[in-house]
Order: structure tokens, then sequence, then C-alpha cells
């Protein structure tokens, strides 16, 4: 359950005389937000998904998040807004707080900042997060039309900008989120930030970043399409990349990326405490499992099998980062992890079998296959671990699986309803330890 806080908000004096409003929330590893294209410190707090997803990060950071020049509480009517101005904004919050070492997130707009600042502080920026971003966007007929747009009449520009950011919400949100996007910048800061924008590129700082990197995007965004991500990937050393399905502006799939940063900046030690997302306790929970890992052991010895193991560790591990997942302990011969969308387990568990096919292809003598399970509920956490019937449900769906298959609980299948995914209909199974029989399905994960 999340603990309410109350953001305490300073300011601080640019280089070329802005002052900047910034504000700290939490305790613990400072991770710094740079805001994409318009904020609002305090409005942030007002709009329910943006207050729950800071108050998440703040449980295990230090927040630190700003209102760029022209935005929000820092000053508004400032004509410069290149990017070498809008990284003044950033080091004069950093060097104001006195960070050494921090981790930073780059969101949309922000993206480009913190990929300039982490590539001239490689000394200072521990983690670099990547999400909903790009190094150069460029000219197009329909980014200039938005311009215009935006520069004549602010009111149409804020309801065509939601259409874009979050045309899955509901009218309600998208209403909110306009009237946030119109209070947050005048009319002719909100074009001009979106103009200076498209004219950014970072190209030539990538292949120079040090951090170590996690790219984060929708594979349905309609601000930035999704290639970006592919780029900025493969041109970051040391760079992952995750996926997921929804708008630019996350809002259906907060929790699940929170998860993603969280993991990524603690390296996967984060257990069961951070694990749940929903308030209502509801977890998507996964066993993996290897097949006849004794007979291997005997077959290639303990040294060899140990290394075997080592990197059927890696496997699982990197699936779950790119997919948000909870490692929660490891069973010996499998790993136990939950998530907060089943959609993301799913996706998981289609990734880990992917990803040893792909190997098993490349090294035939020492194949690995692995049985995943899946089940949703409520379990009880404590100690780091979970427990309850849904974690014992979701070990015996694994036990039953075959080598190289998954099998889900309907339930994991209902709630992912309308999410892609393919399922074969495997019908009701008795599983031992239960009287009520659990109805499954084997989900499709050749793509």
């Amino acid at each position: 359950m999340l603990v309410p806080m109350q953001q305490r908000i300073q300011f601080c004096t640019t280089a070329d005389g802005v002052q900047i409003a910034f504000s700290l929330l939490g305790s613990g590893y400072p991770l710094v937000l740079v805001p994409g294209w318009v904020s609002h410190l305090e409005m942030d707090m007002e709009l329910p998904h943006m207050k729950a997803s800071i108050e998440d990060l703040a449980q295990d950071f230090t927040l630190v998040r700003y209102d760029k020049r022209g935005t929000g509480l820092s000053d508004r009517g400032v004509s410069d807004f290149t990017l070498e101005r809008r990284l003044l904004d950033l080091e004069a919050v950093i060097d104001k707080l006195g960070l050494d070492r921090y981790a930073i997130r780059g969101m949309s707009e922000g993206g480009p900042v913190a990929i300039a600042h982490a590539s001239r502080h490689p000394d200072r920026v521990s983690h670099l997060i990547l999400q909903g971003t790009f190094a150069y966007l460029g000219h197009s007929a329909a980014a200039d039309a938005l311009v215009a747009l935006i520069a004549a009449e602010w009111g149409l520009g804020s309801k065509t900008m939601t259409d874009i950011f979050v045309p899955s919400a509901d009218k309600e949100t998208q209403e909110r989120f306009a009237t946030y996007q119109r209070e947050s910048a005048k009319r002719a800061d909100a074009a001009a930030m979106l103009q200076a924008n498209i004219e950014t590129d970072v190209r030539d700082l990538l292949g120079g970043i040090q951090a170590p990197t996690l790219v984060i995007h929708s594979e349905t965004d309609r601000a930035v399409p999704f290639e970006h991500a592919r780029r900025l990937a493969g041109a970051i050393p040391n760079a992952s990349l995750a996926r997921y399905t929804g708008d630019h502006v996350p809002f259906d799939n907060l929790a699940v990326l929170m998860s993603m940063l969280r993991d990524f900046v603690f390296g996967g030690t984060m257990r069961a405490r951070e694990a749940p997302a929903p308030q209502s306790g509801l977890l998507t929970l996964m066993f993996t499992d290897i097949e006849a890992s004794t007979s291997m052991t005997q077959r290639l010895g303990d040294a060899a099998a140990q290394d075997v193991l080592r990197r059927h560790n890696e496997i699982i591990r990197a699936a779950l980062r790119d997919n948000g997942g909870a490692e929660i302990k490891h069973t010996g011969d499998g790993i136990m992890a939950s998530f907060g969308m089943a959609s993301a387990g799913l996706a998981c568990a289609a990734a880990i079998q992917r990803a040893f096919a792909e190997r098993n292809e490349r090294e035939p003598d020492e194949r690995v296959r692995v049985r995943i399970g899946l089940n949703a509920g409520e379990p009880v956490a404590e100690d780091g671990d979970l427990f309850g019937t849904s974690v014992q449900v979701a070990a015996r769906i694994c036990a039953r699986a075959e080598p190289g298959q998954i099998l889900a609980a309907n339930v994991v299948r209902e709630l992912a309803a309308g999410k892609r995914f393919l399922f074969a209909d495997h019908g009701a199974a008795v599983l031992r330890g239960f009287d009520d029989p659990v109805h499954l399905f084997e989900v499709s994960w050749r793509e």
C-alpha cells in the first residue's frame, strides 16, 4: 500500500537567470525525472494516474521532479527552448541539490535532454531510462501543422495533442489532460517548445553513453513511433529495450512501467514488497521449471550443469526486466515471479520460450527446455516471499506443463482479454492437492 506523501516544492536559478521550480518526494536512491513537453508540479498531484505513479516511485527513491522553463511553476514567457537551454534547467536543479550520483529518466521530449546530460556526466549518471522518446524527430508536414495549430488556437491544439498522447483514455481523463496542458504552458511557449522538440538532434551522442540504459516504448505509440526506440536501443551501448502496448502517456500501464524502472535501477533485487502494483492485491504469478534438471546434472557434471543453470537464469531475468516482472525466489531448477498485469506475465513467458528456442538452435548439444505455469490471485506477502492458494495453483500448473509449453489458468486468460494473445483450450484439470478442477489454456508463443 502506498504511503501518502507531501511534495516539497523549491526554486533555483539557471546560469541564464531563469527561475526553475523543482520538487522532492520520498527517500532513497535519487531518481531525476526530466519532464516531457509540458508539466506542472502541482497539477501532477491532482491527476489520479500521475499522482499514483509518482507516489509509487517515491516509496523507493528520492524523486526529483521539475518544471522546465516555460512550464508549470517555473518562469513563463521564455523564448529560447533549445537543447542547451533546457540542459541549464536540469543542471541547475542537480547542482542546487548537490547530487553526486543518481539515475535519470527522460520521458518524451525529456529523452534528448537526459541523453545529452548522461553523455556529459558519465561519472554522475548511474542509470539512464528513456521512455517514449527519440534522438531526432525531424520536420514533417504533420508536425509543422501541429505547431501552427497550437500557435493559432491553444484550445483546439491541446485537444489534438490529447488525441495523440492518450487516445485510449476515457472522456473525463482526456478532458482533464487537455486542461492540464493548457494550464501548464502559455500558447506561444507551447508552440515554441514543440518547434524546438522537432529540431533537437542528439544522434551523435548515443554511442558515447556509458550508463546502463533501459529504453521503454509502446508499440502503438501515436506520438513517437516505435521505430525510434529500436534506433535508440541499437545505437546506445549496453542498452536494453522493453516494450508495451498502450498510449504515449501510459495511464493504463503505469504499474508495469514503474516496476520495469525499479527493477532496472536496483538490479533485480527488489522483492515481493515492491511487486504488487494493483492496490487490490491482484497479481499474476509465474513459475518456470527446467526439464529433467537432475538427469542433466548427472550427464554434464556439477560444474557444467551449473553453467547451464546460470545461463538459464540470465535468460529469465532479462525477460523479467523487459516485461516488468519481479523475481520472488529461485526454486533450484526454476524461478517464481510476479506481475502487476496478466498481459505482462504472458508476454514474459512467451519471451522466455522464444529465447530458449533461439539458444537451443545455436547450441543443440546442450538444449534446455522449460515448462511455464501462470495463475492470478491475491497471495499473502511476507518476508520477501508470496504464499497462499494462488501461488500453489501456479506451481501445480507449471508442473503439469510440457517442456517448451506455457499453461495458464482461465483467470489469466480473462484478465488479458483483448491483448492479442492466442490460447488453446486444454479443458478442466484436477491439480494435485486441490479438489476443484482448474480450467487451463495453452499460450501460443511462436511469432
